[in-house]
């Protein structure tokens, strides 16, 4: 009997945890990650070689990425609950597809000399993994998503803005703004 009632327990405990949503998207993180941004649309936008702005913007992607994974540890950490659970790892089925295509589509794009269309692709491409790993997170997430998604498309659709200045909004400014939602109302 004492068996069958924590095989039950688990059972309960680990339907919960796959039902539950990933709260430990970082709102500190994400303003972090927008002021680096912010940072790297001005030194990119002073290089003079398409290598050179290329790194700028790989390196800020890695420091973004690092900075998003420490944030979430971190507050998962506060919150006494696990970063890897089944929301976590819905989150990241939901956030990798879209992110390897834009890798992708990085160097597509590149190599075929048409770096014009890296911002509108990678803010669009980053709004559609927000918007399908953030289902399983906070309602604002999904909304954070959408509205990089509209950021890109505006970069693809309307030229003569240079691409920092589209970056510098997007990753930047986005990320801030967001990023303070999140702090505020989902703590941290």
């Amino acid at each position: 009997m004492h068996a069958h009632a924590i095989d039950n327990l688990r059972y309960i405990r680990k339907t919960m945890e796959q039902a539950g949503s990933f709260t430990a998207v970082p709102g500190i993180g994400g303003m972090l990650m927008g002021s680096t941004a912010l940072v790297a649309a001005w030194v990119a936008s002073h290089q003079t070689s398409g290598f050179a702005w290329m790194a700028v913007w790989l390196g800020e992607a890695l420091l973004a990425l690092a900075i998003g994974i420490a944030g979430a540890e971190l507050k998962s950490r506060r919150a006494k609950q696990p970063l890897i659970s089944g929301p976590a790892r819905k989150f990241v089925a939901g956030f990798s597809p879209a992110m390897i295509a834009g890798a992708v589509l990085t160097a597509v794009l590149f190599r075929a000399g048409h770096p014009e269309f890296l911002p509108g692709v990678w803010m669009l491409l980053y709004g559609a993994a927000i918007v399908s790993g953030g289902w399983a997170s906070v309602r604002v997430v999904p909304l954070m998503g959408a509205c990089f998604m509209a950021a890109g498309s505006t970069a693809l659709w309307w030229t003569g803005i240079p691409n920092d200045a589209f970056l510098a909004a997007g990753f930047g400014g986005l990320h801030i703004i967001f990023g303070t939602v999140i702090a505020v109302k989902y703590g941290g």
